[in-house]
């Protein structure tokens, strides 16, 4: 049975009651947990899939608390014995358990028990590269989350630098030296996680990385890597949480190339990628830029109910990004109630809020369409466009269009 977070709040037109839809709830869970056991592949897929979408969109701890260790064994079971898709879909599950599980006793727990496991799959050159690519980033993940001690930390830092490592040094790899666009994939998938976790590495793990000459190794960007150069905008920019004493070092001697290099990848206007990607990548690149030549981060503002929270830091931006991408459209709720965030974050207990208060914060769409409106409207700064109308003109905007006399 497939989990649809929506379609339990509402049944006849009005609202259930809050312990029945919990049940309802319930109910469902403990049926996809028993299918991912099925002995059909597709079965499997669905549970795991009706998992995935119930994890990232509600707080299920107490649910959760005593059955984690059967959701466990099953998504063991499915990343053993499963194939590509199966393996890729138990391995963001395992990331969300230990998202809900929390930096505790429980969430180490699942963290240690298939930490062999990820790492396993992670290096296998045989396995389903979709598998490899969902490993690479359930490790830099549940180690952010539920690492209890330094050995863990610099273990999955080493086996996901030995990963995108090999894409970098093309005198030592035994890659393709075109790799595939999956295998492309993996490697920022495993730079991006890398990345991750280095926002919690001790500076003196920092140091010793950094006298590996591992700038060197990772060699300047280009345009024939951009896939990996995406996210090596995290290597370049990591800088900005290090240490002063640490970071001066960490730039290529020839700091000016490095810059022409990074003028030239957000600029570029190159048609044989999809606008999309080329949209981002301009992007990412203006960002780095703009650190190395100012010294400056672009701030970001994340409303979500009644609160919000700044990204004002290379650091902060990367885990943001990191739950944000696992999360999905549920990150909001969870920075609302999920106590492992509210802590990353800095962010203090949840909030308590009664029915008018949380009533009040929610404004409906033809509210909040009105009001862009009449600011935009009132800003005098867009054009009008003539319609075929005598005695009508069509204002511009991003906004359903609206009607206006012109003027006599």
């Amino acid at each position: 049975m497939r989990f649809s977070p929506r379609g339990l709040l509402f049944a006849g037109g009005e609202a259930v009651d809050e312990q029945a839809q919990q049940e309802e709830v319930e109910e469902k869970l403990k049926e996809c947990i028993d299918n991912v056991m099925d002995k059909s592949a597709k079965t499997r897929q669905v549970a795991l899939e009706s998992l995935r979408l119930a994890f990232s969109s509600k707080m299920l701890f107490d649910f959760l608390l005593e059955r984690r260790l059967t959701v466990t064994d099953s998504l063991e079971k499915c990343l053993k014995k499963g194939k590509g898709e199966e393996q890729s879909l138990a391995a963001a599950v395992l990331t969300l358990l230990c998202l809900q599980m929390g930096s505790g006793p429980e969430g180490e727990e699942v963290f240690r028990s298939l930490k062999p496991l990820l790492i396993t799959i992670l290096t296998d050159s045989s396995a389903s590269p979709i598998a490899r690519q969902s490993c690479a980033t359930a490790l830099g993940m549940c180690c952010y989350v539920a690492a209890a001690d330094m050995e863990d930390l610099i273990s999955c830092l080493a086996c996901l630098e030995g990963i995108f490592g090999a894409s970098c040094n093309k005198e030592t790899s035994s890659e393709p030296s075109h790799p595939s666009p999956l295998l492309q994939v993996l490697h920022c998938n495993a730079l991006q996680s890398w990345s991750l976790l280095l926002t919690i590495c001790p500076s003196t793990q920092i140091k010793k990385i950094l006298d590996k000459n591992f700038c060197q190794q990772m060699g300047a960007p280009n345009k024939e890597r951009v896939t990996h150069d995406g996210a090596t905008g995290s290597k370049l920019h990591i800088a900005s949480f290090f240490p002063p004493a640490i970071w001066e070092d960490f730039f290529y001697e020839d700091a000016d190339l490095l810059c022409t290099k990074l003028k030239a990848l957000a600029t570029d206007s190159n048609k044989y990628r999809a606008k999309t990607d080329r949209r981002k990548q301009r992007s990412i690149f203006r960002d780095v830029l703009h650190f190395i030549e100012n010294g400056e981060c672009h701030e970001e503002t994340i409303k979500f109910g009644l609160e919000c929270m700044y990204v004002d830091s290379w650091a902060r931006r990367r885990s943001y990004n990191a739950f944000k991408e696992t999360l999905g459209s549920g990150v909001r709720h969870h920075l609302q109630n999920n106590e492992l965030l509210r802590e990353i974050f800095e962010l203090g207990p949840p909030l308590v809020l009664d029915a008018a208060a949380i009533k009040a914060s929610k404004i409906s769409r033809f509210e909040k369409v009105t009001s862009q409106l009449s600011y935009l409207l009132s800003s005098g700064n867009l054009p009008d466009v003539p319609t075929d109308t005598p005695g009508e003109q069509l204002v511009s905007c991003p906004y359903p269009p609206i009607l206006e006399p012109s003027a006599s």
